[in-house]
């Protein structure tokens, strides 16, 4: 694992196969940083997070009793809930892009590398989005089927300065904004200011959604890392 560890991270895992979950505590460990508890179905999830609120929401897709996206939605349904990952065995692009459309901000399957599980933990958790770049392409595409297709002349893009646009293409290649600064050569303080203003701007709630705006408006193209 990484020999430096940044913050603590805070991390329900939620899953109904106790081996999972002994499993992903065995990669989330203490000593990096992380501190874990667990959920057994989907139903718990509320009561947990109000419990103890973590920084993110390792969520797994099907359980028994309430699968991930309902909880999903259950947990988006409150107000200052902890942003959620999607981590499932399913290569299903439908379901995938229904935790999009749920409110995840972003998703990573069960046999990605160890190393990137812990970055997209803690890139969700700083406010940011991961997509997993296996299957990104498909599940934007199976979104979009069930909305209407984004206008690639979209006039709310003129409403964007240039610094603002620089850092919507950015956050489309899933920088998050400490990384996005360093590039602009600008503060932190300022690039959150620039993705408040472009989430007004284009009335988008989250990254996960600015991500898809990006594709869908060519400010990124598939070949193009958003992770």
């Amino acid at each position: 694992m990484t020999a430096a560890i940044d913050a603590v991270v805070s991390v329900l895992v939620v899953d109904d196969q106790e081996l999972v979950r002994g499993g992903l505590r065995r990669i989330l460990r203490r000593r990096d940083g992380f501190i874990v508890n667990e959920c057994g179905d989907g139903d718990e999830v509320v009561a947990a997070v109000s419990a103890d609120p973590p920084d993110v929401v390792l969520m797994d897709l099907r359980m028994k009793r309430v699968g991930g996206i309902d909880a999903t939605k259950l947990l988006r349904a409150r107000a200052a809930t902890p942003p959620v990952l999607v981590l499932t065995t399913f290569d299903d692009d439908q379901l995938l892009s229904g935790a999009l459309r749920a409110g995840a901000a972003g998703f990573l399957l069960k046999d990605s590398p160890a190393e990137d599980l812990i970055r997209a933990v803690r890139v969700v958790a700083g406010g940011g989005a991961w997509l997993d770049p296996a299957v990104t392409g498909r599940v934007l595409n199976a979104y979009r089927s069930v909305r209407a297709p984004g206008n690639r002349h979209d006039r709310r893009l003129g409403d964007l300065t240039a610094r603002e646009s620089e850092v919507l293409a950015l956050i489309g290649k899933g920088r998050v904004n400490s990384e996005i600064a360093t590039e602009l050569g600008i503060s932190e303080v300022t690039v959150k200011s620039h993705v408040g203003h472009i989430f007004g701007k284009l009335d988008l709630r989250d990254r996960a959604a600015a991500i898809v705006f990006a594709f869908d408006h060519g400010i990124v193209s598939p070949g193009e890392s958003v992770t």
